[in-house]
């Protein structure tokens, strides 16, 4: 162990690399989940997905997939067919699942989006910005949400 101010510091190489091995991202993911759940408890979350799916065929076509932890439901992903838009189905998804959030304890719902997103959309429904990355377009402004459930 080399000595580097007065801590030691183990010996370990550093790799940047674009081919990781198959289960280093489980070996992270895992040390992570432990350490969360040494200090904040039990942190599997539970999936809630509203899906939109096409009578004819079943298919899903867009939806809201999400998960619940510790009393906040993050919204990994919705989306809504550009035919759909502005029908008030984006609203329907986003209140069957904030209604199933609630029946699950959650007291809040939080997400991320892109600024040529849907920004105006969450805001009609309630939520606010609590966070911003600036940069350039189009990815950047990157805008945090939330709302009280």
């Amino acid at each position: 162990m080399p000595i580097i101010g007065t801590r030691c510091m183990p010996v370990v190489d550093i790799v940047v690399t674009d081919d990781p091995p198959p289960k280093a991202f489980e070996m992270l993911w895992m040390a992570l989940v432990r350490f969360n759940e040494e200090r904040a408890g039990d942190s599997r979350s539970d999936i809630l997905s509203v899906l939109l799916s096409d009578p004819a065929t079943g298919n899903v076509v867009g939806g809201l997939w999400g998960r619940c932890l510790w009393g906040s439901m993050y919204v990994d992903v919705i989306f809504v067919p550009k035919q759909l838009r502005r029908s008030g189905i984006g609203s329907e998804v986003m209140q069957r699942a904030e209604a199933e959030a609630i029946r699950r304890g959650c007291h809040s719902i939080w997400l991320d989006t892109y600024n040529f997103q849907a920004l105006s959309f969450y805001e009609r429904l309630g939520f606010t910005v609590f966070g911003v990355i600036e940069g350039p377009p189009p990815m950047f402004p990157h805008l945090f949400l939330k709302k009280v459930l």
